[in-house]
């Protein structure tokens, strides 16, 4: 029998085929014992395909399994974990949606090269996402292609690469509420507040708490006789989801923190206010939360930071903007800045703002200005 050639007269070898449109194609059996099939413009290109073919099979890659889309691929990793909380899943369904809304989303994962990847992420920044909201997305497609790797789905992830290396830092830079400022802020959402969030700001102020853990205490973790509150779970709220209890963010959450005169004085005007409701509502198996709205249900943190907006627009129009502006999370950066300055330990520190790492504690919430740099400066050169 004759050699097999194509319409310029040059021989195909086993596999390889010419349509009648020109094109070519390959046919050869994967690892798994079925008939793939690639094709290819050229014979030359056709043939760098059989090369990468062959080397991949040698190499014990699944070429087919490389055929899936990048969408197709991060779905069956958020399938497959079963150990994520609540709010990792939600952040993982934002990430998600990005994804699948992307052209990106359709491409083939065995043809995602480390510089298509860089490319998406400048993509959603020159969208209008800050780096913080593409590192979430990085978050979800690391870890994804790095299944697919286990996998022998692709040879490489092309995801192993720090945002921060492509993409500039322009998150929004909390700071610190200075001593005044808190008299002063404090001193205004008292008469704003009428008596209603008062409380909620003052002990946030003072403790460091998350909003969504002061949310979450009940009666029985407020203990006013021996100063302490017992943090052990968040209250939650979410489009689809209007109340559910998941645990601290990390393990270290789980935590007790004293009471200083101020959070004792909070609590206990919170709780002879606290109007039992005809019925207590149960979510997730807890009952009698402390913090009520008017209609006798539990606040969640979008009620407080809602509040807080509108207060903070309010007091720009009376005072002008001599505060920063302020949510429930630069509560809780002051309180670990004034810690800090105040000079209290790292480890101690770290437990009472429920980190799991002291560098988070340090690096990301305190704030010190350059007057406290300076006090503590002289101080050390006396003692030297």
């Amino acid at each position: 029998m004759g050699k097999r050639k194509d319409s310029k007269g040059r021989v195909l070898k086993s596999g390889e085929g010419q349509r009648p449109n020109g094109t070519y194609d390959y046919r050869y059996t994967d690892r798994n014992g079925k008939r793939q099939r690639v094709y290819a413009k050229t014979l030359d290109e056709l043939r760098r395909k059989e090369d990468d073919i062959q080397k991949d099979i040698l190499d014990g890659i699944d070429s087919s399994a490389g055929e899936i889309t990048v969408v197709e691929l991060v779905e069956r990793y958020i399938n497959l974990r079963r150990d994520l909380k609540q709010n990792t899943l939600r952040g993982y369904g934002t990430s998600f949606n990005r994804i699948k809304q992307s052209e990106f989303g359709r491409r083939k994962i065995k043809n995602v090269k480390k510089s298509d990847a860089m490319a998406f992420f400048i993509f959603l920044h020159d969208s209008g996402l800050k780096r913080n909201t593409v590192e979430q997305v990085n978050n979800l497609l690391r870890p994804a292609f790095e299944q697919a790797v286990e996998d022998d789905a692709i040879r490489k992830n092309p995801f192993k690469f720090k945002v921060s290396d492509i993409l500039p830092d322009d998150s929004e830079k909390r700071t610190a509420l200075t001593k005044s400022q808190q008299e002063i802020y404090l001193a205004f959402m008292r008469d704003y507040s009428s008596g209603n969030y008062f409380d909620d700001i003052v002990i946030l102020l003072h403790t460091g708490l998350r909003v969504s853990e002061l949310y979450g205490l009940t009666t029985k973790d407020v203990n006013l006789q021996e100063r302490r509150i017992s943090i052990n779970k968040q209250l939650c709220r979410t489009g689809d989801r209007p109340y559910f209890v998941t645990e601290p963010k990390t393990k270290s959450g789980i935590r007790n923190i004293p009471m200083s005169d101020p959070v004792y004085m909070a609590f206990s005007r919170v709780l002879q206010n606290r109007r039992t409701p005809k019925v207590e509502m149960m979510i997730d198996g807890y009952a009698g939360f402390l913090f009520l709205d008017k209609e006798g249900k539990p606040k969640v943190g979008m009620h407080l930071q809602n509040h807080m907006r509108g207060a903070y627009k309010r007091f720009v129009e009376r005072y002008g903007k001599i505060i920063p502006k302020i949510s429930p999370h630069v509560l809780r950066h002051t309180f670990c800045s004034d810690m800090a300055k105040a000079g209290i330990d790292g480890k101690s520190l770290q437990t009472l703002m429920g980190h799991s790492n002291v560098s988070v504690t340090y690096d990301v919430y305190t704030h010190v200005d350059y007057d406290a740099v300076e006090q503590a400066f002289y101080k050390a050169v006396a003692n030297t």
